[in-house]
């Protein structure tokens, strides 16, 4: 069983910063993805960013330029750095790990972390 542990959020003004920090545990195979996907009040779920252990990233168009992930293997970690944050960056951000196991996906995620981007 893999475990999740993030860190990092809270209460933020517009145009300000926060790290959120993402632990793994448990018995993880090295070809693996981790992200960080948000949720706000009344909308889907969605990805924000993602690395693969080779460091390889994607980073969507809405954030891009603001946001970067990046990612310890050795420690299992995954940060997102969150600059020039805006009001609708305002989610339940969540850190997810997924790899390919007899050929099915397994997703793993994090209990979430509140971000609120208010003056």
């Amino acid at each position: 069983q893999v475990q999740l542990v993030e860190s990092g959020g809270g209460l933020v003004q517009p145009g300000g910063s926060l790290r959120l920090s993402c632990v793994a545990s448990g018995i993880i195979p090295s070809s693996n993805v981790m992200a960080w996907y948000r949720q706000a009040p009344g909308k889907e779920r969605e990805l924000v960013a993602l690395v693969t252990a080779g460091g390889s990233t994607n980073i969507v168009d809405s954030v891009r330029g603001r946001f970067t992930i990046d990612r310890d293997n050795a420690r299992n970690t995954v940060d997102l750095q969150m600059h020039s944050l805006k009001p609708e960056d305002t989610a339940v951000y969540y850190c997810n790990l997924y790899f390919f196991w007899s050929k099915l996906r397994r997703d793993y995620w994090g209990q979430g972390t509140q971000v609120t981007v208010s003056s």
